[in-house]
């Protein structure tokens, strides 16, 4: 569990710092230079504080592709989007210069604001990513703060009765409902063939640490199995109201070359699009998940 005070934490085996941003999730991370190689102490010391507050921060990081693929690859092997744009010779790189990965416009603007961008990574996967690791490359005048939610605390949290139902369901989740609308209709049959609905227990066992996680996302999750139609609505739509409230979160105030890792296995983010009409440009490489999720 993390830790609920803010008293920073050295590792014995190298200079790394972690010091709390929150009662529940966050931490940053100083005493490193991810522009070098990291020795196994330092990548098993990250690892740690990773499982421990899910997501962590890493400030004045000015690391180049290389570097960013580097450290991505510390914790796994890497993988690309069937949809987001990549940094060109870097196909493990996912260029997003705003909401999901669609650059803004004044036309734009106005559909993406109102919509609810809470989600854990592709869970339109068999197996959804492990982690992301987003580097700022481009920071806003104003806004661009991303917000995390712990997905434990949330489902601990939920009604006795509640929790005893959504332990045995099981819920869809679609890449055509966040990525749909926005390619061609050939583009969106290819990705219909390539990535069928999936469907993956309502509540997760995380692979390493054995907490149970809330794992229905308003991005990707279309429906609950097994209910008639409008029970199903309503307790989908209760769920997901629960990652909005601000106990589960912290929120993550960026700054030039600052680096975001989480564990999304434990996680929901969102990215906040407050800052129109500047840019926001930020990288992202993604762990490959080598778990599909299980009770």
């Amino acid at each position: 569990m993390p830790s609920t005070t803010a008293t920073a934490s050295r590792d014995a085996a190298t200079s790394i710092v972690v010091t709390p941003t929150g009662p529940l999730l966050g931490a940053e991370v100083s005493g490193i230079d991810l522009t070098k190689p990291l020795t196994s102490a330092d990548v098993a010391a990250i690892r740690e504080a990773l499982l421990s507050h899910k997501v962590l921060f890493f400030r004045d990081q000015d690391i180049s592709y290389e570097d960013h693929v580097r450290f991505g690859r510390y914790f796994g092997d890497l993988e690309g989007h069937p949809v987001t744009a990549t940094v060109p010779g870097f196909p493990e790189i996912l260029f997003i210069e705003a909401a999901d990965g669609m650059k803004i416009s004044d036309k734009v603007f106005p559909i993406a604001r109102p919509a609810n961008k809470w989600h854990t990574d592709v869970t339109f996967r068999e197996k959804p990513s492990m982690a992301g690791i987003l580097r700022m490359r481009k920071m806003p005048v104003f806004g661009g703060d991303t917000i995390f939610a712990d997905t434990a605390a949330i489902y601990s949290d939920l009604p006795p009765d509640v929790k005893t139902k959504i332990d045995a369901l099981d819920a869809e989740h679609d890449i055509i409902r966040s990525y749909g609308y926005r390619v061609s209709k050939e583009k969106a049959a290819e990705l219909r063939q390539d990535y069928p609905l999936m469907v993956h227990p309502m509540v997760r066992r995380h692979p390493e640490t054995g907490e149970k996680h809330l794992f229905v996302n308003h991005v990707f999750t279309g429906r609950i199995l097994g209910l008639p139609d409008d029970e199903a609505e309503k307790l989908l739509a209760y769920l997901l109201d629960r990652v909005k409230a601000p106990e589960y979160q912290m929120r993550f105030r960026w700054s030039e070359n600052a680096i975001a890792f989480w564990d999304n296995r434990a996680t929901q983010h969102y990215g906040v699009l407050d800052y129109w009409p500047h840019e926001r440009v930020v990288e992202r490489v993604t762990v490959m998940g080598e778990d599909r999720p299980v009770r």
